[in-house]
């Protein structure tokens, strides 16, 4: 008589205990990245459009204010006689740009910092107060990292223009001011937002600090200058080139600025007088590779390390980049754009010894109590350039100043440096070009000191940037120092 073998239920149940195993770590896994994405990602959950929660807060909370680094009240909010609440611009137009708006749609530091406007960390006893008189709950303020003289500086001087200017502290990464024109008061965006929107013409939403791309023009001759002390770290400095004028390779002519003719030049002199000619030769000599890869570090093709709305500037360039193309680009022409912050990214790595930190405007949050709900940090993106780089980029951009095409800035009481640019743009007629300013300055005329400030500027339309930028960045430096 056979043996009836009997199943083992123990060995029977492993592939279900298998199965189940599976689903709960699967389960549990998902639960906690829902968890953490909520807790990391709170700010983006609760400003998303789909989310009602924004509602609720907005209906129980009055949007707080926005304050200067410095506590002036720059944006805050009230309830009308209908009980509706109002936002008021204290600089109607001046912040434009920068501090945005909070109506059909949100931008600038109003978008950035949505979730802390609209939350309410109020102490208790205020908030027991606010339900007793049937009243909102104050929302959390925001102190930026703007500086209310420097920005009315810099938007007084730009006037009429239409332009950009950006002022930073390249030590830290704050943006102190940021004037875009043309320009809008945020309280009438409501009732305006058809006019702006369909401005296609003037393009009055763009913020062109972070947002407008142009060609660089002779700004550009930094990176150019860059690389060719990286190639040549030991001998830059015996470069020497005899400017008739122009250069010409192939069917494509580079001509110096007015049809200037700089005679003999060095290094240091060619950077001074913004010879077209002498760095289209230096920009041939360079390895394209090499330089392609130095485009890359400083941020081309890249999104920019910042919390601000970018646009990203591309330029490419690799071994099989034509002769015709590089005479362009490396003057800032041809092929080249960038965004005025990227340039005062660049600009901010050079003056902070290659370091660049990550750009930011808001400084802190605090409850209606002034407890600090948030306080924000300078973040370091990481080095650019080397230590000896910056700083022999930093003796190039002094001496534009001293003996160049800034000489405008000469006889101050503190010392500072940069790099002009007239970029040329026009299609319908030659000589149109954009006037470029891009410098930092530092206490005291000592330059063995790192820089304290840097500044971007373009003027659209307006020719060459030592006549017309340059004059603008003395405003604002003036400025500066008057109140250090």
């Amino acid at each position: 008589m056979k043996k009836i073998k009997e199943n083992n239920p123990k060995k029977s149940n492993i592939p279900i205990l298998i199965i189940m195993w599976f689903f709960i770590l699967l389960f549990g896994g998902m639960i906690y990245y829902i968890v953490d994405y909520s807790i990391n990602n709170k700010q983006e959950l609760i400003g998303n459009s789909y989310n009602g929660r924004a509602k609720i807060l907005a209906a129980q909370n009055l949007r707080g204010t926005i304050y200067s680094k410095d506590g002036d009240v720059l944006v805050s909010s009230s309830l009308n006689q209908d009980g509706k609440e109002v936002r008021h611009y204290e600089y109607g137009p001046m912040f434009s740009h920068v501090i945005g708006y909070a109506t059909n749609g949100r931008m600038g530091i109003e978008d950035q910092a949505n979730y802390y406007l609209i939350n309410s960390n109020a102490p208790v006893s205020t908030k027991a107060k606010m339900d007793a008189q049937g009243l909102k709950y104050p929302g959390d303020s925001v102190y930026s990292t703007l500086d209310l003289n420097l920005q009315k500086a810099a938007y007084d001087a730009m006037g009429l223009y239409k332009g950009a200017i950006v002022v930073s502290e390249p030590s830290t990464g704050k943006i102190l001011a940021l004037v875009s024109k043309p320009d809008f008061d945020p309280a009438e965006v409501m009732y305006k937002w058809n006019d702006l929107i369909n401005d296609s013409k003037s393009s009055v939403l763009l913020n062109r600090v972070t947002q407008g791309k142009y060609p660089p023009g002779s700004t550009f001759k930094i990176i150019t200058a860059l690389e060719y002390i990286k190639e040549h770290p030991d001998d830059y400095y015996k470069y020497h080139y005899n400017c008739t004028g122009s250069i010409t390779r192939g069917e494509d002519t580079i001509r110096c600025y007015h049809g200037m003719v700089h005679g003999s030049l060095d290094f240091k002199k060619a950077f001074a007088k913004s010879c077209n000619s002498a760095f289209a030769d230096i920009g041939l000599s360079v390895n394209r590779n090499e330089f392609g890869y130095t485009l890359n570090t400083l941020l081309f093709n890249n999104v920019l390390p910042t919390s601000l709305q970018t646009s990203s500037s591309k330029l490419i360039v690799t071994d099989s980049t034509l002769d015709t193309d590089m005479i362009q680009i490396v003057i800032g022409q041809g092929l080249s754009n960038i965004t005025p912050l990227q340039l005062n990214m660049i600009t901010s790595a050079i003056a902070n010894d290659g370091i660049l930190m990550q750009p930011y405007v808001i400084d802190r949050v605090e409850n209606s109590a002034g407890t600090v709900i948030k306080q924000f940090k300078p973040e370091e993106y990481g080095r650019l350039m080397e230590e000896n780089e910056a700083q022999i980029m930093r003796d190039l951009m002094v001496n534009v100043v001293n003996e160049g095409t800034a000489t405008k800035l000469k006889g101050t009481s503190y010392y500072s440096g940069g790099k002009t640019g007239s970029a040329e743009f026009g299609v319908s007629k030659s000589g149109e070009s954009h006037a470029w300013f891009t410098a930092f300055a530092g206490s005291e005329n000592d330059e063995d000191e790192l820089p304290d400030i840097c500044l971007t500027i373009i003027i659209e339309e307006a020719g060459s940037g030592g006549d017309y930028a340059v004059p603008i960045a003395k405003r604002i430096f003036d400025a500066y120092y008057q109140n250090k």
